[in-house]
């Protein structure tokens, strides 16, 4: 029994021993590789959790920068910035929400689509950022609740810079608005020199030139403590503000053009031709820019959206339209620019015109005809067989060579997002769009500005601007220059032109000849608009809408409203040193002379000063 017991002693302490060596080295290699870890973070890795350290306990937060103001060329301010009020509440600062939320009631308005936006927010910050629960504070609700202040601990008032636009509809489409930074913004800006900015230009001036009236963003470096409350600043470096947009477009001008459009859809344009500068860009009708700021809400979106009217349209820069007659001064230049035709030449005008072994009549507006006309009478009259025939004679690639000179068919290039470039057909076009070979006929529709052929009105405007220099084509813009907010130094966009070639300057003088007496001759399609106070060269055109048969008539009364003829004008004053060139469209307006004329006259007469014109001079007729 004893020699029994001693054997299992001495197994047991056998067992101990090696269970104790097993032990010891476990815990030795543990605790090399314990040294071995600590070794790699405190030599190899110290730099990189020194820096997350240091992030944990250091914030780099970006301070947005004022965007910069945008003037008028009479140093108007149409573009500001206002500070907006609203109402915040830090969820950690305030011991009962819901009754917090139920005495602010008693004291500032808070509606259901208030709460829903605070519930929604306050899920996505921490609870020591402040959520708004209500927007848009009036000064008297500001002053209202600063009365009563103290009794809401964790409430207070906040302050931001918000995009204001003074003239509402009278600047919307030439200035555009800003909104608030969406996913597709994200893509394509330096996400980085927009940290902490809520907003970006949506449309026109506001998004061409995002550059220069954005600015440069600003950092803080503040220390946070764990929960990432700021502590105190530690250094800061200061945005860079936007720069002042200034701009060609005079609201005295702009205000006029809109006024003479009154009801009509459609679109006015102004240029000056000695610079390229816009005077007025106007697209009637028109919406309150102001909406879109903030965030419009889903009702005003849709009412705008589906307004038959189309509000929202540009129709300044993307309305595409036929030109009509009013292409004819620059197809007789380019008649004579070819050497397709003469002064001297005459073509007789029976009312309609038949190409070589076809029996289709292409027809003229007046259906009794002109008869025998130069290039001067078929412009002052505006006959159409006069330039089926010149077209036919020139061919579509000569036409389309010439016009591409003064900018039919592609982007002007204006400093307002969104431009289209109407479309100058030609062969080459129609195979590649429609799989189609060109037709004889269809050149002749191009030579009175109808078929394929489209413009907007700032193309029309601009091609009328380089009429009257004589060929220099200038690239129009809105932005004359900027500055640094606070200082009066300027800062001028360049002026980009080039030259037409339209051969010798007999021809623009016979062209400029020819349109002045659209307006001056007893003939002429918009003899009643001229000025005693200055002379006014221009030409009238009329776009229809649908096709009308061989042996139609077309009857204002027998047509609904909105098939009605385009009706359109353009126009530059004084013929002797031309200061400004318009172009008017007005949809489904019937004739240029008699209702877009007009208007041109009302225009120029704001610009260079004159006198109105008398309901009895304004009830012309004419193409």
């Amino acid at each position: 029994m004893l020699e029994s017991s001693l054997e299992d002693r001495r197994r047991e302490q056998r067992i101990v021993a090696s269970r104790a060596i097993v032990a010891g080295v476990l815990v030795t290699l543990a605790l090399c590789a314990t040294l071995l870890r600590l070794a790699h973070l405190q030599v190899e890795e110290h730099e990189h959790y020194a820096v997350l350290s240091q992030d944990n306990r250091v914030k780099i937060l970006p301070v947005p920068p004022t965007r910069g103001f945008i003037y008028d060329a009479k140093e108007r301010l149409l573009a500001d910035n206002h500070p907006s009020f609203s109402l915040e509440i830090t969820m950690e600062s305030v011991p009962d929400l819901q009754r917090t939320i139920e005495e602010l009631e008693r004291i500032i308005p808070i509606d259901d689509k208030d709460r829903s936006r605070f519930a929604r927010l306050k899920r996505q910050r921490m609870r020591f950022q402040g959520v708004p629960i209500r927007l848009n504070l009036t000064p008297t609700e500001v002053a209202r609740f600063a009365v009563d202040a103290h009794r809401f601990p964790g409430v207070e008032v906040h302050a931001e810079l918000i995009r204001t636009y003074p003239l509402a509809e009278l600047t919307a489409h030439p200035l555009g608005y800003v909104g608030r930074i969406n996913e597709r913004d994200l893509t394509t800006i330096d996400v980085g020199n927009y940290a902490g900015t809520n907003f970006i230009g949506k449309g026109g001036v506001e998004k061409a030139h995002e550059d220069v009236l954005h600015g440069r963003v600003g950092y803080q470096q503040v220390e946070v403590n764990a929960r990432g409350r700021i502590l105190r600043t530690l250094e800061s470096t200061p945005p860079t503000p936007g720069q002042d947009l200034l701009l060609y477009l005079d609201m005295d001008i702009q205000k006029a053009a809109t006024e003479a459009l009154g009801d009509y859809r459609g679109s006015i344009v102004a240029v000056d031709p000695r610079n390229g500068g816009v005077l007025a860009l106007v697209s009637n009708p028109s919406y309150d820019p102001n909406l879109f700021v903030q965030g419009i809400s889903q009702a005003d979106y849709d009412a705008l959206l589906h307004d038959p009217d189309k509000p929202l349209y540009n129709r300044a820069i993307r309305g595409q339209y036929p030109p009509g007659s009013t292409v004819k001064p620059f197809i007789g230049l380019g008649g004579l620019a070819t050497g397709m035709t003469t002064v001297a030449k005459t073509i007789h005008c029976p009312g309609y015109f038949t190409l070589p072994g076809q029996s289709h009549r292409f027809r003229c507006w007046r259906r009794g005809g002109h008869g025998s006309l130069n290039l001067e009478e078929a412009i002052v009259q505006s006959c159409d067989v006069y330039f089926y025939s010149l077209a036919n004679h020139m061919g579509i690639r000569r036409l389309h060579t010439f016009l591409t000179q003064f900018g039919f068919g592609e982007r002007t290039g204006i400093d307002v997002s969104g431009e289209l470039g109407g479309l100058l057909p030609s062969p080459e076009w129609k195979e590649r769009a429609r799989k189609q070979p060109w037709y004889p006929g269809e050149t002749l529709i191009v030579g009175i500005g109808q078929g394929y052929f489209l413009a907007t009105p700032v193309q029309l405007a601009v091609a009328t601007a380089a009429m009257a220099n004589r060929g220099r084509y200038i690239q129009p813009r809105l932005a004359r220059a900027k500055r640094l907010p606070g200082e009066t130094k300027e800062s001028e966009f360049p002026l980009i032109s080039r030259q037409i070639d339209a051969g010798s300057s007999r021809n623009w003088d016979e062209l400029i000849k020819d349109m002045a007496l659209v307006v001056e001759g007893p003939r002429g399609t918009a003899k009643r608009i001229r000025s005693p106070h200055y002379r006014i060269a221009g030409k009238t055109g009329t776009a229809q809408v649908f096709t009308i048969g061989q042996k139609e008539t077309y009857q204002d009364s027998k047509v609904s409203e909105r098939m009605r003829d385009h009706a359109l004008f353009i126009a530059f004053a004084p013929v002797e040193d031309p200061r400004i060139a318009v172009a008017v469209l007005v949809e489904n307006g019937g004739h240029g002379g008699s209702t877009a004329a007009p208007l041109a006259r009302q225009v120029i007469d704001a610009y260079l000063g004159g006198s109105r014109l008398s309901p009895s001079e304004e009830a012309d007729h004419g193409d």
